[in-house]
């Protein structure tokens, strides 16, 4: 199952939700969402973590922000990874289902609401990635050409997102 993201309101602030279910065990799609080795093939920056709720997380090599710094809000293996990205919060939810399968939930909490066409606009260009790399193919990160992802933002424009937030990279 793959979902083109929603709009929502996470504990009272600004969101973007995305739901994708995969034909893995909760202890694979673990693997590739909370460990260095395999964020690096989808997230859109390097990261190193500790693994627990208070610990640092370190982003680099993204090439639209400067390395930065950010807390492990939560950390249960191998159910949840939430951790601050900027003024961001990302939350990262693993659901076993009956098939063997794994429901992964992404919840980024906007540091403002104008930021939700440009951050929804982002996450499919990831997620695709994190696809890819799930189903066995080879993948250095999303960074995509802008003409791959400004369709993906425009279209959430024109749905009504919230939007007007500087793209990093752009004039």
């Amino acid at each position: 199952m793959t979902d083109r993201g929603t709009h929502v309101e996470y504990e009272g602030r600004p969101a973007v939700r995305f739901v994708r279910r995969y034909p893995h065990s909760t202890d694979r799609v673990w693997a590739a969402v909370s460990t260095p080795e395999e964020l690096v093939r989808w997230f859109p920056s390097r990261v190193e973590l500790e693994t627990r709720a208070g610990g640092t997380i370190r982003f680099s090599g993204d090439p639209y922000m400067e390395p930065t710094t950010g807390t492990v809000l939560a950390y249960a293996a191998p159910r949840r990874l939430a951790f601050t990205r900027g003024e961001d919060e990302v939350h990262l939810t693993l659901e076993s289902l009956a098939d063997g399968g794994t429901t992964l939930t992404l919840i980024n909490v906007l540091e403002a609401p104008d930021t939700a066409a440009r951050n929804a606009g982002g996450w499919p260009v990831c997620l695709v990635v994190l696809d890819r790399w799930l189903a066995g193919e080879e993948t250095a990160g999303p960074h995509h050409a802008p003409e791959e992802w400004e369709p993906v933002h425009d279209a959430y424009v024109a749905d009504g997102l919230p939007s007007g937030a500087p793209v990093p990279g752009t004039n």
